[in-house]
């Protein structure tokens, strides 16, 4: 039988930390408890006891020539057995692949992009992105267990309790039926930049002219105390900020105090990510521009001439 239990699951520990704050507050609401499935040390397994989960399903360290996908069968043998309400999967590249093969091998229901969880009378329904972000859906998970992945800045990262007590329980290795084979590892330059948890966000468009218009925005964002984030095409198709700093659809989701959009069209691909922001203010020459339409403060002017005027009006405040 079923209980509602949630857990929460994603190779990356800065997002499991965020899963772990999310299937809390979903298992309270149900009238389970949270668990997390960790792949690492044991050190990261009695880390997610200390963010609040009273189970850790730990699969060890994984291998160097392993992938997260090998993962799958133990990750399934534990669902059948386990049978948890729903499992929160972060939404990398990884856990999407996972999330897929494992709701392939359990016959189960897989919401993708969740923004919302609906909780009432004991079950729970999933609002979720569709059509790449151009329209919301509501959807009542029917199988034993439900997968979701949920994307970055969804939930709260809880607060670490040293010393919280739980159980960790140590989970057998499956040997899948066949491997990837790994080849080569090439390392990635990553950002040092958490969009999630800023307080304040300045974001470039593709209303800028040229990568070295950057510098005026970076000016602005330091005066701002403001992290510096980008729609797709400034990381994704000209390269000039790394992907980590990407918000939308395809980025991170983020709640800040503030975010200010700069040269930004407003499509939706981009807006569903900044819609918890809590004030929202446009700079765009289009007056007709889509931003505007979820913007708090709105100022209709060429961002050439804007950022500079705002840069050394707040520098003469100071």
């Amino acid at each position: 039988m079923t209980e509602n239990h949630v857990w929460a699951y994603s190779e990356k520990p800065a997002f499991l930390a965020e899963l772990i704050g999310g299937a809390r507050l979903l298992a309270e609401k149900l009238g389970g408890s949270a668990a997390a499935v960790v792949i690492g040390t044991r050190s990261e397994a009695e880390k997610a006891l200390a963010l609040g989960a009273a189970r850790v399903f730990w699969l060890g360290e994984k291998k160097a020539a392993m992938l997260v996908e090998d993962y799958v069968p133990t990750l399934a043998r534990l669902a059948e057995e386990q049978k948890p309400a729903l499992l929160l999967v972060g939404a990398t590249r990884r856990g999407k692949a996972v999330a897929g093969r494992l709701a392939a091998r359990l016959g189960a229901s897989v919401v993708t992009d969740a923004k919302e969880f609906i909780v009432a009378e004991g079950s729970f329904s999933v609002r979720h992105m569709i059509f790449g972000g151009g329209a919301m859906r509501v959807e009542k998970p029917l199988s034993a267990v439900a997968l979701a992945t949920v994307g970055l800045g969804t939930f709260e990262v809880p607060a670490l309790e040293a010393g919280r007590k739980g159980e960790i329980v140590e989970v057998p290795f499956v040997e899948p039926a066949w491997h990837v084979k790994f080849l080569e590892k090439r390392e990635k330059k990553v950002a040092a930049v958490n969009l999630a948890a800023a307080k304040r966000v300045a974001c470039a468009g593709r209303g800028l002219g040229k990568q070295a218009d950057l510098a005026m925005i970076n000016e602005l964002a330091h005066i701002l105390q403001a992290e510096v984030g980008c729609t797709r095409p400034l990381a994704e198709g000209l390269d000039w900020l790394p992907r980590e700093r990407n918000i939308g659809v395809s980025g991170a989701s983020i709640k800040p105090d503030m975010y200010l959009g700069i040269g930004v069209s407003g499509q939706v691909q981009h807006t569903v990510g900044i819609t918890d922001s809590h004030v929202i203010v446009a700079i765009n020459k289009d007056k007709n521009a889509p931003i505007f339409a979820q913007a708090d403060y709105g100022i209709v002017g060429d961002l050439y001439a804007v950022v500079p005027a705002l840069v050394a009006a707040l520098k003469a405040r100071k």
